[in-house]
């Protein structure tokens, strides 16, 4: 009998063989080809680099071209080629070129073992300056945050643009997608890489393997936002009149109605210098009363009278007068009256035997 937990677990160590010439010696019959479009800017780095992406390939018998014209890069199968599943790795291989990913990392993605996810971030987010706010938020401070991310999934990930390109173990990718939506959707990652992190401790121990982890996990409680403030002008609508506005008062009606109308231009003129003149005196005497202010004493605090000692509690003077004395008596640090006379009498005997 064996233990069923023991069937579904992986043992430690084991590694799916290699697929070989021998598993399919007569080859494939039909030849396959994707291709992929390339940005303007990735011109430059792909044509340096496409020399070892073509190595990288012929290896596995795949062919690759560059397009710099229209922009494209292509796979397609040969003859020779005979791992089926190897021109989908190639397909992905010029997608996360083309996403800024390094060959370096790139071509991880023909091993058996690592597999690559391009994550669409632009049409999650609404607005353009919250989007970039959030992507800010996934790389963190000096990358820090993406690091740590690397780390606890084992992936290689680079965000540019409106994706997000993820490269290595399907379990990791599972969680990095995971972390990647819950970021455009307002969720800050840290809290999942909290619980990442407890989820890597608790792989160690062999006896929770098959256990539930929810009792481990953090539970985060999603916050209430205060409510908007209300803006301190508010535009009430006024009520609907069919009538129009009373039309407004012209210069001319309003010098009519004063009588400045009928006055000289002479005595106009009079009347406009006397208004200076007011309001000149007037700008004067604010000023004047503004640099007084400085010559004006401080107002002085009530002089507060202190409360006589109440004569409730009598005050023993004969003892205190005692505890002087003794105190006088007794100098600090020295010995009482009566012990330095026995000490001065046992010397003088000491002397005499001498």
């Amino acid at each position: 009998t064996v233990d069923e937990s023991e069937l579904l677990t992986v043992p430690d160590g084991w590694k799916e063989p290699a697929f070989t010439r021998e598993d399919n010696p007569k080859g494939l019959l039909e030849e396959s080809s994707f291709a992929t479009l390339f940005p303007k800017y990735r011109e430059a780095y792909l044509k340096e680099c496409w020399p070892l992406v073509q190595k990288a390939l012929g290896e596995h018998y795949v062919n690759a071209e560059l397009d710099l014209i229209e922009g494209s890069m292509t796979v397609t199968t040969t003859k020779k080629t005979f791992d089926p599943y190897v021109i989908i790795r190639a397909r992905d291989l010029i997608k996360l070129l083309a996403r800024s990913v390094p060959f370096e990392q790139a071509v991880r993605i023909l091993q058996d073992d690592v597999a690559c996810d391009i994550i669409k971030i632009g049409s999650l987010v609404r607005k353009r300056d919250t989007f970039i706010k959030r992507r800010g938020r996934l790389l963190g401070p000096k990358g820090s945050t993406l690091k740590a991310l690397e780390l606890l999934t084992n992936c290689y990930i680079m965000v540019q643009g409106n994706t997000v390109s993820a490269l290595g173990p399907f379990s990791g990718l599972k969680e990095v997608r995971k972390v990647v939506l819950d970021t455009m959707k307002n969720i800050h990652p840290i809290y999942n890489i909290k619980t990442l992190m407890i989820k890597r401790e608790l792989s160690k121990d062999p006896e929770l393997r098959t256990q539930s982890w929810e009792r481990f996990l953090p539970k985060f409680k999603r916050k209430n936002l205060k409510k908007r403030k209300e803006p301190k002008k508010k535009n009430t609508k006024k009520e609907y009149t069919p009538f129009p506005p009373p039309q407004p008062e012209s210069q001319i009606d309003k010098e009519l109605a004063s009588g400045e109308y009928f006055l000289k231009e002479r005595q106009k003129k009079q009347k406009r210098v006397q208004e200076i003149k007011a309001k000149q005196a007037e700008a004067v005497k604010k000023r004047q009363e503004e640099r007084n202010k400085a010559f004006i004493p401080p107002k002085e605090k009530p002089v507060v009278k202190t409360k006589k000692a109440s004569t409730e509690k009598k005050i023993d003077i004969n003892a205190i007068k005692e505890k002087v004395k003794n105190a006088k008596k007794k100098k600090l640090g020295a010995l009482p009256m009566e012990e330095v006379k026995l000490k001065m009498a046992a010397d003088e005997k000491k002397k005499k035997k001498k």
